[in-house]
């Protein structure tokens, strides 16, 4: 369920998959519209309607949910009261990500490493909150916001006038009256995928992403302008500690309150140098464009993963990584991030599939034509013995597409490059 190109990589990888006859995209978008996969007899097709209906009348073995808003308002519940099988947490665990003050109170109580903060709800309150961090803190409406609810301010002033729209709810509405401000942490984010069953998990390479639209990390933000996998910046060492004191504590404390966790934790962290990775934030779906650059890391049947998790019992399941490296660079249309040009003639997917794949997120068939229909349109993946040989083949494929007004990032990759 769902139409970006987080779903076309999950559709595509699914597809692959030994145990799938054939996966089904709802609503879908020009990239999973009756195409087969290179190397696989399965087909993928668009659907229309809602997720149940369209479950039950097809036999669906499985439903996977990649946006985080059906998940908070409970379509795997739902789905699970029918009979249906689904990949995903349910509404009470999908709290985590639901609202920030949940997952900053569930961290603190269960001795998990994040960042000082404050949660207020009174507008009178703020600006003596706001003043007794000593930087100007990172403010965040408390519930989903598309990505956009984060505030990183520059003064103190700043902040107490973000968070004022925000309680006010002149900015979010409902999602926004109730606030988090966190003390701001220096260091490189990177952001760790985790599949769980309720008490165990399986992890994901760690990918980096790059928000700002411009090189060299310029600009506004934006949902994700490329990212690559796996970073150099979580090594073995780095790797194991995330395990140990952030997932598993994470799947135990669930547990222990009576929610357990099941689907994709997705953790946000940032890592000072030097020091150990505090927790930001816990995502419960996998990560756009993180997604693009995992799937082809991933080895077995991704399916009967899927299914393990969603049947509470990973045991036994086959999956591992690949030593190979992926990268994808986001073509995002003119005008993004405050707008986005719709209708553009998309030209040019010539693509070897052994190298790059493209994967289709703000897209729509017109006729015979594939035309942007949003702000990031695709998501071109290089993948490549090394992070080098990734991104070439990323930027080969890229050169050769075109559409008005196309804009890009010439620098994925960069802090891992140099």
């Amino acid at each position: 369920m769902g139409g970006g190109g987080r779903e076309h990589a999950l559709a595509w990888r699914l597809a692959s998959s030994p145990s799938v006859a054939a996966v089904r995209v709802l609503p879908g978008n020009a990239g999973t519209d009756g195409v087969r996969v290179p190397g696989s007899k399965t087909l993928i097709e668009n659907v229309a309607g809602d997720p149940q209906s369209v479950a039950k009348s097809w036999g669906a073995d499985l439903v996977v949910i990649g946006p985080e808003a059906p998940l908070c308002d409970g379509l795997v519940d739902k789905l699970s009261e029918a009979g249906i099988l689904a990949y995903g947490p349910s509404a009470a665990a999908a709290q985590l990500e639901a609202s920030k003050s949940f997952m900053k109170d569930f961290a603190q109580r269960h001795g998990i490493k994040t960042a000082p903060y404050r949660v207020l709800t009174d507008v009178d309150e703020l600006e003596a909150r706001v003043r007794e961090f000593e930087l100007p803190p990172v403010v965040k409406a408390d519930g989903l916001c598309a990505g956009k609810g984060v505030v990183v301010s520059k003064t103190h002033d700043e902040a107490i006038a973000e968070a004022a729209d925000m309680v006010s709810g002149a900015r979010f509405g409902d999602a926004g009256r109730k606030v988090v401000l966190e003390q701001r942490i220096g260091g490189a984010e990177a952001s760790i995928h985790a599949i769980c069953d309720g008490q165990r998990a399986v992890i994901l390479p760690a990918a980096q992403d790059h928000k700002r639209i411009g090189e060299g990390d310029t600009g506004p933000n934006t949902g994700g302008m490329g990212t690559y996998a796996p970073a150099p910046l979580v090594d073995a060492a780095m790797f194991a500690h995330v395990r140990e004191k952030i997932v598993q504590p994470v799947i135990d404390g669930m547990l222990k309150d009576g929610i357990p966790f099941r689907g994709t934790l997705f953790a946000g962290l940032m890592i000072p140098e030097g020091e150990e990775p505090y927790l930001l934030e816990i995502n419960v779906r996998f990560g756009d464009p993180e997604t693009q650059v995992m799937m082809p890391l991933i080895e077995g049947d991704f399916a009967e993963l899927l299914v393990g998790s969603a049947r509470g019992d990973l045991a036994g399941v086959d999956v591992s990584v690949k030593d190979v490296h992926a990268l994808c660079v986001v073509l995002a249309s003119a005008g993004y991030p405050a707008s986005s040009s719709k209708g553009d003639v998309i030209g040019g997917f010539g693509a070897d599939s052994t190298q790059a794949v493209v994967f289709h997120a703000g897209t729509r068939r017109d006729g015979e034509r594939v035309v942007t229909n949003g702000g990031r349109v695709l998501g071109v993946t290089g993948m490549g013995a090394s992070l080098r040989v990734a991104a070439d083949n990323a930027y080969r494929a890229v050169s050769g597409i075109e559409f008005d007004g196309v804009q890009y990032r010439r620098d994925i990759g960069y802090r891992a490059l140099k």
